[in-house]
């Protein structure tokens, strides 16, 4: 079976195809278009001639796409209406009491400041459920709701958000005012919140739907442009979507929840640094994927990656009540511009000189100094060897651009570099701290997994900032993202708001609402083709202490339920809440806030290549004088330069070294000891760290 894995990122679109019968993989890189889909198609065929490949033989097309990212990020969506609940119109508006910066009176609120849907735009129509079972307390006022469609088809509107107060509880206007939507206005878009994600809160319900309905229809359209482009290519795959909770969706379900896709690129490459740390024995994991503009990272643990919390999933600023990977994203990569700010301080990003004009060493009209130009003038860059060659970099240009932030600073060139790195490594190891230690987590006890452009070039020194005693670094770092497509499989959420208490539980009840949720997300996958035999079903609860404004999500045993089960429930949750805060409350009681059940259909996966020798001649390119600063003096060290295609697996050899290959470049500080391993990973150690035990997937400690 032929795969295909497409991720597009705002520079360069990585392509990776496999053959599941004899485990070899082929991968491509080309720029990114404007239109995104044709650099994906026509870099698909470009591989597809290398390799002697009739594309008609890909039976399945992985893509990871950042168009409903950008068009939040970019605030370019869909001119966008909304029908809700009288009385309640300005709940997006008004959120709730917390703000991003508690104490300033200048702060940029999204919600207020950049209005999915504006004020002129939001109808309310008369109707009202109301808890605790969704009993209807003032029917839809239909005449209301046709008033209002009509008054938004008028409004040129393109999509329509349908929120309702309690819909989570019963949907039935919501749907109602859909099908009349329909049929009124077929042209539109339309995104009720209780399709989307069940669950209350007003507030994160309603933006939820508000973002699914502005970026709806940028992603449909993409999608059929992608799916007609794909077919008159000659290729006959099927294409499934990545989204944010790690699994893919066929084209049809992520054109219906665009809002699924926001976190589709970086979830894909958590996946891919997850698949890297197995074939290496590693399962306590830190990914590191740093580009040219951001530094996403996730964490991986025995059991999997870790999911976002409710008060955690957000886009720019804007609540979203979806699964999604538990990712810290921040403006840190290769084309961070280094400056210093009004008040004098030494800054680096988030501001980034993105791909074009770049950073100034390539010559294309950059003039500001970025973190490329640092390391080049620093000498962990080289001019003859960047992306193997392949593109020309100007390393006059980039001390020019240096030596002018350095007079600000009254430095020297090299000083104001390695102070441009340093900040740059400080910045994305406090993100690493908030997604490891503010959650429990001790990173010594992890591997950081870095790959990207940027990634290998400075995880070395971020792990040693951390006391993070080993880095992995995957074959080809900058096709990571692509290959995480093809790791994963179906995967679709269903959620029902339930309120127990662990004193009060109703049993028959709760039975009745798990059985109901199995066998819609079982019955959605079946709808996508997949046999029983290949479907996978696991259940959560969402618990809290009685009082406690978020929950934590907790496994819950598959079959009926009872007492002991439950209890085994609530000791997981004490567990978890003590592993998150320090602290447990086991004599007090528990409140179920939802329950989910996640359907998993099984998808034919990428196999580690069987061939890692590697290319014959010398690994050694040369040995040049680089800057390192240890023990806090800044000098030149003799740094071997080396060829990765061409290094022998198993021998480990010694930093200072730099390490360079057509997708990343691996630097190797003074102290660090480095190897390659079977699986043609790089391992990266300090070797002054201290031994860490932990324990490898088979449960045998290893250090």
């Amino acid at each position: 079976m032929i795969l295909a894995g497409v991720d597009i990122g705002g520079t360069f679109t990585d392509i990776v195809v496999t053959d599941t019968r004899t485990k070899r993989s082929y991968i491509h890189k080309v720029p990114t278009t404007d239109d995104p889909s044709e650099g994906m198609v026509q870099g698909l065929v470009d591989l597809a001639d290398r390799i002697s490949l009739d594309t008609s033989k890909v039976e399945h097309i992985f893509h990871g796409t950042t168009i409903a990212t950008n068009a939040v990020l970019t605030y370019d969506g869909a001119k966008t209406g909304m029908i809700t609940t009288e009385g309640y119109r300005d709940i997006l508006h008004i959120g709730r009491h917390q703000r991003p910066q508690h104490y300033s009176i200048m702060q940029d609120v999204p919600w207020q400041d950049r209005p999915l849907v504006r004020r002129r735009h939001r109808k309310v129509v008369k109707e009202r459920v109301k808890p605790p079972k969704g009993s209807v307390e003032d029917p839809l006022d239909q005449d209301g709701a046709l008033r209002a469609i009509r008054e938004l088809k008028a409004a040129g509107v393109e999509s329509i958000a349908v929120c309702f107060l309690f819909s989570y509880l019963n949907p039935e206007h919501e749907e109602r005012v859909r099908a009349m939507i329909e049929e009124e206005y077929p042209e539109a878009f339309v995104s009720t919140s209780a399709s989307i994600f069940p669950q209350f809160r007003e507030f994160e319900r309603f933006t939820t739907a508000a973002i699914n309905a502005f970026v709806g229809p940028k992603v449909k359209r993409y999608i059929q442009r992608l799916e007609t482009s794909i077919g008159q290519a000659g290729i006959e795959a099927d294409l499934h979507l990545m989204r944010s909770n790690g699994g893919v969706a066929t084209a049809r379900a992520a054109a219906e929840q665009p809002v699924t896709l926001l976190l589709s690129g970086p979830a894909a490459g958590v996946l891919g640094g997850d698949w890297v740390g197995r074939l290496a024995e590693r399962r306590n994991l830190i990914t590191f994927d740093v580009g040219g503009t951001s530094a996403d990272i996730g964490i991986v643990t025995e059991r999997g990656f870790v999911e976002a919390s409710a008060r955690d999933t957000q886009i720019a600023g804007y609540p979203v009540m979806v699964p999604m990977i538990d990712i810290a994203t921040i403006g840190a990569g290769g084309g961070s511009i280094a400056y210093v700010d009004d008040g004098g301080a030494f800054r680096v990003g988030p501001r980034s000189a993105g791909a074009n004009p770049g950073p100034a060493c390539y010559g294309r009209g950059g003039q500001e100094p970025t973190v490329t130009d640092a390391n080049l003038a620093l000498g962990r860059l080289d001019s003859e060897h960047f992306l193997g060659g392949q593109m020309l970099i100007d390393p006059a240009r980039a001390r020019t651009v240096i030596d002018g932030l350095a007079d600000r600073l009254s430095m020297t060139r090299e000083e104001a570099a390695e102070g441009v790195v340093t900040i740059l490594n400080s910045n994305m190891a406090n993100a690493i701290r908030g997604v490891t230690i503010r959650k429990g987590h001790d990173p010594r006890e992890f591997t950081l997994v870095a790959f990207g452009g940027a990634g290998p070039l400075h995880a070395a020194e971020v792990a040693d900032s951390l006391d993070i005693p080993e880095v992995l670094v995957p074959p080809h770092p900058g096709i990571t993202s692509a290959m995480g497509l093809l790791t994963t499989d179906l995967k679709y959420d269903q959620i029902r708001t339930e309120f127990m208490l662990s004193s009060e539980l109703e049993l028959d009840q709760l039975n009745a609402d798990f059985n109901a949720l199995e066998a819609s997300v079982g019955a959605q996958l079946r709808s996508d083709g997949v046999p029983d035999a290949k479907i996978k079903i696991a259940r959560a609860a969402d618990c809290r202490y009685v009082g406690q404004g978020y929950e934590l999500r907790v496994p819950v045993p598959s079959g009926r339920l009872d007492v002991q089960r439950m209890q085994r429930v609530w000791s997981e949750f004490h567990r978890l809440h003590a592993a998150e805060y320090g602290h447990s409350f086991k004599e007090s009681p528990i409140e179920l806030v939802a329950i989910r059940t996640v359907g998993i259909g099984a998808m034919p996966k990428i196999s580690p290549s069987p061939d890692g020798t590697p290319e014959a001649g010398d690994p050694v390119l040369g040995v040049r004088n680089v800057y390192f600063r240890v023990g806090g003096e800044l000098r030149t060290y003799p740094t071997t330069y080396y060829d990765r295609t061409r290094l022998p697996a198993g021998a480990s050899m010694e930093g200072p070294a730099v390490i360079f290959q057509v997708d990343s470049t691996t630097v190797v500080p003074p102290g660090w000891t480095f190897r390659k391993d079977a699986g043609s990973s790089l391992l990266l150690a300090k070797k002054a760290s201290k031994k860490v035990t932990r324990r490898g997937p088979n449960g045998n400690h290893r250090h």
